[in-house]
C-alpha cells in the first residue's frame, strides 16, 4: 500500500480556509466587533449549552442541513468529542462504523424518536437505514453513560438518539434533487399540511428516491425512503406519531485483508466477471466450481427493509404531574447475500445429524458436484414494545419513574439459491427460487429463532438547591432480559461427517438481570461555569448469537447440546469530572473520564465467511479527556473544535475455548483495546455573511489497533471536507432556493478502517477503504 504523509488537523484547517472564498473578503475594513444571532449558542450547530451531570454532546439542524443529504446519522455526529465515524463511500447510503470511547456501535444504544433501533439480537446498527437527513432536527451523543430512562438492554458504553423534526406549522412543498460524483442522484419531496382541526393538529409526509455507483468496483446501491409525523395539540398535552419507511438494495464493497491491500492497491474490490462460472453438468464427473476470486460482484449485495412506528401520548393529569405513553414497533427483513459453494452431498441429514446427505444441483444426474450459490445472512425482527413514564413535579425538583416492556422475535436463517447462467441471483431477496433438501426442507446455513423478552423499572430524582446553583441527580434501573434461543438443526456444520450443535434442535433459555444505579452532580460557580460529576454503572447482556455452535459456546456430549461456556454479561462503570464555560460569544465543555469494564465481549464479524465470533476479554480500563468549544457567529464567522485524548488497556490475557473444544490463550495483558484511536481533533470553520455560507470540516484520527494482540495497526489519517450554500430570494411562487455544494474528502486522503477487528488467531482483518474526493450537488426549493 503506498505510504502516505498526513499533515496535522491545524494545518490543514487554514489550508482548507485560505482556500475558500470567505478567507478571500475584503479585510481592509476596520470595524467594531459586532455579535450576529444574539442568544445562539449553537455556532456551526454542533454545541449546545449544557445544563446536566453527564458529558453530552449535540448536533443541531443547523449543522444537518449543511451536509451532503444522502448522509447518514454516524456521519452527523462525526465531528463531536469522544466519536470515531466512518463510511463505506462519502455518500453514507452503504452504512458506516462507529465507535465512542472506545466503545464499539454495538455496545451503544441508539434510539430513533426514542425506539430503540440496534439489532436486538447482536445489537448491531446501521445507520443509512433510518431517517431522510432533510427530516432530522437533534443528534446527541452521551458518552459513556447510558441514560437511566434509556430502551435499551446493550448499552454498557452510552447512547446516541435522534428526533425527527416536528410537521411544520406553515403549508408547504419542499422540493429538492441532488446529482453528484458515482452517477449519485436523489430527489426528495416533503408535503406539510401546516395547521389544521382548528390550529391543533399538523401532519408531513416526504418520500426520496438515491442512487450511487460505488466508487470502486462494479454495482452501487439504491434507496427508497418514506418519513411520515403527525402532531395533535391540546389543552392537556399532545400526541405525537411518526412513521419511517426505508427499502434498500446494493452492492457490497470489497473488504481486503492487509496483504490482499498491499498485493493488489487501494482499488481492491469483487470481481466484475463470473469467469470461470458455471461448469457444463456431466455425469459421473466430479465437477467443482470455485467461482472467481475475489467473489463475483452480483453475488455480494445487501437487500434490507424496515420500518419504524411510534407514537409519543403526553396526558398532563395535574397542574405538576403528567405521564408520557410511548408505544412503538420496529419491523425489519433482509441482510447480506455472498457468493458460496454447495456440496452436492453436504446437505444435513437429521437422523444423524450430519451434513452427508445427497442432492443433485446442476440436473447432470449425479450428486458429485460442488456447485457456486447464492448464499445469504436474512433477518426477520418483528419487534413491539412501550414505554411508560410518570412525573412530578416539586417545586424545583422532578421526579421520575416508569417501565419499558419489548418483546423481539428475531429470526435469523441462511438460506441459499441458484444462480442465473451469468452470476447473478435469481432472487437477492431470498424469496423464491431457494435450494431445498432432499427431503424437501429449505437448505439453511443457520436456522435460529429468539424471542427476547426484556423489561426494565427505572426512577429518576433531579434535584435543585442554593437558588439552582446546585443539581443532583440519581437515578435507577432494574433491567431484565430473557432470551429464548432455538436451534433447529440446520446445514452449519459443512461437508464434514462430524456432528456438531447446528445439526441438533436445541434450545437455551437464559434470564440476565442488573440493577444499575446512577448519580450525578452540577454545581454553578458563577453565572457562566459551571462543574459536574457523574458516575454510571452500564450494562451489556449477551448478544443472542454467543448460543450458536460456531462461537464454542455450545457442544455435543453424548448426543445432547450442552452449554459448556457460560458467557456473561459485560458492565462498565464510568466517571465523569467535567467543566463547563458558557459565555456570550464562546461556549467550552471538557471532562476527564474513566471506564472501568468487566466481562468486556469482544466480537468479530466476517462479511465473507458471514460468521460471528464472541469471546470474554475479561477486564478492560479506559481512561482519557475530552474538550469541545465553540462561537456565535462574529460578523458571519463561527467555529467549533474538539479534541479526544484516549487509552484503553486489557487487564488479562485471554483464554478461551474454539469451536473445536481446543483451549487458547491469546497474549493480551497491557494491549490497547482494538478500534480506539489514541487520539482525535476536529475543526469546523464556518463564514456566513448573509445569503450564502462555506464551512470546512477537518478531522484527524490517531494511531488504533485492529488485533486483541496489537499485531495489526491502523494508521493515523486526516480528513477534510467543505460545504457551501446560496440562498436566493423568492422568486414568484418558488419560496426559499437554495443551491448547496458538499466536497468530501477534499484532499484525497487514502486510509483504512477495520470492518472488524480480530479476536483470535483464526480470525481475519478485512478493511473498509476510505472514499476518495467526490461531490454533491444539491438544488432545494419550497411551494
Amino acid at each position: 500500500m503506498k505510504r502516505h504523509h498526513y499533515l496535522r488537523p491545524v494545518a490543514l484547517a487554514v489550508l482548507a480556509a485560505l482556500s475558500s472564498p470567505a478567507a478571500l473578503a475584503d479585510s481592509t475594513q476596520l470595524e467594531s466587533v459586532t455579535i450576529t444571532g444574539a442568544g445562539d449558542k449553537l455556532g456551526v450547530g454542533l454545541l449546545q449549552q449544557q445544563e446536566g451531570a453527564r458529558a453530552r454532546s449535540d448536533v443541531s439542524k443547523a449543522a444537518l442541513e449543511k451536509q451532503s443529504p444522502t448522509s447518514n446519522i454516524y456521519q452527523g455526529i462525526n465531528m463531536l468529542p469522544g466519536v470515531n465515524a466512518s463510511s463505506q463511500d462519502n455518500s453514507g447510503m452503504f452504512g458506516g462504523a462507529l465507535t465512542i470511547r472506545g466503545f464499539n456501535s454495538d455496545q451503544i444504544g441508539v434510539t430513533i424518536n426514542g425506539v430503540p433501533v440496534n439489532d436486538s439480537g447482536s445489537y448491531s446498527v446501521y445507520p443509512q437505514e433510518f431517517v431522510d437527513l432533510e427530516n432530522l432536527c437533534q443528534g446527541s451523543v452521551t458518552q459513556g453513560s447510558s441514560d437511566t430512562d434509556a430502551p435499551h438492554m446493550g448499552a454498557s458504553g452510552g447512547n446516541m438518539s435522534f428526533v425527527t423534526c416536528d410537521p411544520e406549522k406553515e403549508r408547504r412543498v419542499r422540493f429538492a434533487q441532488s446529482l453528484g460524483s458515482n452517477s449519485l442522484q436523489r430527489t426528495y419531496i416533503r408535503g406539510d399540511t401546516g395547521l389544521f382541526a382548528d390550529g391543533k393538529a399538523r401532519a408531513f409526509a416526504s418520500y426520496s428516491h438515491s442512487e450511487t455507483d460505488k466508487w470502486k468496483g462494479a454495482g452501487g446501491m439504491k434507496r427508497d425512503h418514506v418519513d411520515t409525523g403527525i402532531r395533535y395539540d391540546f389543552s392537556g398535552g399532545y400526541i405525537n406519531a411518526s412513521v419511517l419507511y426505508n427499502r434498500q438494495i446494493g452492492n457490497a464493497f470489497g473488504t481486503p485483508t492487509l496483504q490482499q491491500l498491499q498485493q493488489t492497491g487501494y482499488g481492491y474490490d469483487y470481481s466484475t466477471s463470473f469467469i470461470p462460472g458455471h461448469l457444463t453438468p456431466k455425469n459421473g464427473t466430479a465437477q467443482k466450481e470455485t467461482g472467481p476470486n475475489p467473489a463475483y460482484y452480483q453475488l455480494q449485495q445487501n437487500p434490507f427493509e424496515n420500518v419504524i412506528a411510534k407514537v409519543d401520548a403526553v396526558l398532563k393529569l395535574g397542574p405538576d404531574t403528567r405521564v408520557k405513553i410511548q408505544p412503538y414497533f420496529w419491523y425489519g427483513y433482509g441482510g447480506a447475500t455472498s457468493q458460496q459453494t454447495q456440496s452436492e452431498s453436504a446437505f444435513l441429514n437429521k437422523s444423524t445429524h450430519t451434513d452427508t446427505a445427497a442432492k443433485d444441483l446442476n440436473g447432470d444426474g449425479d450428486t458429485l458436484d460442488t456447485i457456486v450459490v447464492n448464499g445469504s445472512s436474512i433477518t426477520r425482527t418483528r419487534r413491539p414494545g412501550i414505554t411508560v413514564t410518570m412525573e412530578q413535579s416539586l417545586g424545583n425538583h422532578l421526579l421520575q419513574a416508569g417501565v419499558w416492556y419489548e418483546r423481539a422475535q428475531h429470526i435469523q436463517t441462511g438460506p441459499e439459491s441458484l444462480t442465473n447462467a451469468d452470476g447473478s441471483p435469481q432472487d437477492p431477496w431470498m424469496q423464491s427460487n431457494l435450494v431445498t433438501r432432499p427431503d424437501g426442507s429449505l437448505y439453511q446455513y443457520r436456522d435460529w429463532e429468539t424471542v427476547s423478552t426484556a423489561t426494565q423499572l427505572f426512577a429518576i430524582g433531579t434535584f435543585n438547591f442554593l437558588d439552582d446553583r446546585l443539581g443532583i441527580n440519581a437515578g435507577l434501573r432494574t433491567p431484565q432480559i430473557k432470551r429464548e434461543f432455538t436451534n433447529h438443526a440446520n446445514d452449519g456444520c459443512g461437508a464434514s461427517s462430524k456432528t456438531c450443535a447446528a445439526a441438533y434442535d436445541y434450545t437455551i433459555n437464559k434470564t440476565y438481570r442488573e440493577t444499575l444505579p446512577s448519580f450525578g452532580m452540577r454545581y454553578y460557580l458563577a453565572p457562566k461555569q459551571q462543574v459536574f460529576f457523574n458516575i454510571t454503572k452500564n450494562y451489556r447482556a449477551v448478544p443472542n448469537y454467543a448460543y450458536s455452535s460456531s462461537n464454542g459456546n455450545v457442544q455435543v456430549i453424548n448426543g445432547q447440546v450442552v452449554m459448556s461456556n457460560d458467557v456473561v454479561p459485560e458492565t462498565s462503570v464510568n466517571t465523569d469530572l467535567g467543566y463547563r464555560w458558557q459565555g456570550d460569544i464562546l461556549t467550552l465543555s471538557g471532562s476527564l473520564f474513566n471506564v472501568d469494564f468487566r466481562n468486556r465481549q469482544a466480537n468479530s464479524y466476517d462479511p465473507v465467511t458471514l460468521k460471528s465470533v464472541n469471546i470474554n476479554a475479561g477486564g478492560v480500563h479506559t481512561w482519557g479527556g475530552e474538550i469541545e468549544l465553540g462561537t456565535v457567529p462574529v460578523k458571519g464567522w463561527s467555529a467549533y473544535a474538539s479534541f479526544t485524548s484516549n487509552h484503553s488497556e486489557i487487564q488479562n490475557n485471554l483464554s478461551w475455548k474454539d469451536p473445536s473444544g481446543n483451549n487458547t490463550v491469546l497474549a493480551t495483558q497491557g494491549n490497547d483495546f482494538p478500534m480506539t484511536p489514541r487520539w482525535m481533533a476536529a475543526l469546523s470553520l464556518q463564514y456566513s455573511p448573509g445569503a450564502w455560507y462555506v464551512r470546512t470540516d477537518v478531522k484527524h484520527t490517531g494511531k488504533q489497533f485492529a488485533t486483541l494482540v496489537n499485531d495489526e495497526v491502523v494508521p493515523e489519517y486526516t480528513t477534510v471536507d467543505l460545504d457551501a450554500g446560496y440562498r436566493f430570494g423568492n422568486i414568484g411562487m418558488l419560496k426559499n432556493p437554495t443551491l448547496k455544494l458538499n466536497l468530501s474528502n477534499m484532499f484525497n486522503t487514502s486510509y483504512r478502517i477495520p470492518s472488524s477487528y480480530k479476536v483470535n488467531a483464526a480470525d481475519t482483518v478485512r478493511y473498509n477503504l476510505g472514499a476518495p474526493r467526490s461531490v454533491a450537488v444539491t438544488m432545494s426549493v419550497d411551494l
